[in-house]
């Protein structure tokens, strides 16, 4: 076995059973590193490097250790914080994992404990963040019939509303495209589908997510004047809040929303 080294970085996938094939070879090694990062990441100049190979049979063993140990929920938690893609939580997220492993008990409510502190704080980010997506999607019909929207989150929460969509929307065609991230989920009816696209296409040319005319069907301008009439309609001058406005629907959500956008006539 080798000895911990006090210079040692992991190199790992970022997926969640590559990190859990870390801790498997960090307990196997008993080397625990100063850092985890993610294969495009450069490691520090004379770090001791370990390129960790994300296995299943070595991640199975680990995650069934945590299920002795974890609840439900705090295994959730583990997994959906993944998606906030935040480089700083690597190494909190892989010191949770030993820790739970080798605790008698759960440490899932140990805020005290700086690493589930930051863990649980970057779970409800992210489930924050899914939750305002799925109520600040807006689709737009397609000249073929399908309804399209374009998102832009902080963190990467398509695949979490995907089955939101699915069992919200399971008779239609849709494609809900993440700009930030260049890919996007493609139901027709039945099953959600990963989808790319190549450089040039034309959905890179959609700046604020808006189809050209010719992309969309011919009635989706109305539907779209109608929801802004119905928009203005609803809100009562004398009650407007913009600091609360503002809280509830930050304007950094505001292009991809039709509300928000000036219509055909306004301009």
């Amino acid at each position: 076995m080798r000895s911990m080294t006090e210079d040692s970085v992991f190199v790992y996938d970022r997926t969640w059973d590559g990190l859990l094939t870390a801790v498997f070879d960090a307990f196997y090694r008993h080397q625990f590193p100063v850092a985890i990062i993610g294969e495009k990441d450069t490691p520090p100049l004379f770090a001791v490097v370990h390129r960790v190979t994300t296995d299943e049979e070595k991640a199975g063993r680990v995650f069934r250790a945590l299920q002795r140990k974890l609840s439900t929920s705090a295994l959730a938690c583990l997994t959906t914080s993944l998606f906030s893609e935040l480089p700083d939580l690597d190494l909190p997220l892989f010191r949770y994992v030993c820790k739970a492993v080798k605790a008698g008990q759960s440490i899932e409510t140990n805020f005290a404990d700086p690493d589930v502190l930051f863990v649980t704080n970057t779970y409800r980010k992210v489930r924050y963040e899914r939750l305002r997506m799925m109520q600040f999607v807006r689709f737009q019909k397609t000249a073929d019939g399908t309804y399209f929207a374009m998102i832009e989150p902080d963190y990467d929460v398509l695949p979490l509303i995907v089955p939101h969509f699915s069992d919200r929307f399971s008779e239609e065609c849709w494609l809900i495209y993440d700009r930030r991230r260049r890919y996007g989920y493609y139901y027709a009816g039945h099953k959600s589908v990963r989808v790319t696209f190549e450089d040039g296409a034309e959905v890179f040319r959609l700046p604020d997510g808006r189809l050209s005319e010719a992309m969309r069907d011919e009635d989706e301008m109305w539907y779209q004047e109608m929801w802004r009439t119905y928009f203005k309609a609803i809100c009562i001058k004398e009650r407007l809040n913009p600091r609360k406005h503002r809280k509830d629907m930050p304007v950094r959500y505001w292009k991809y929303l039709t509300e928000k956008q000036i219509g055909e006539q306004e301009k």
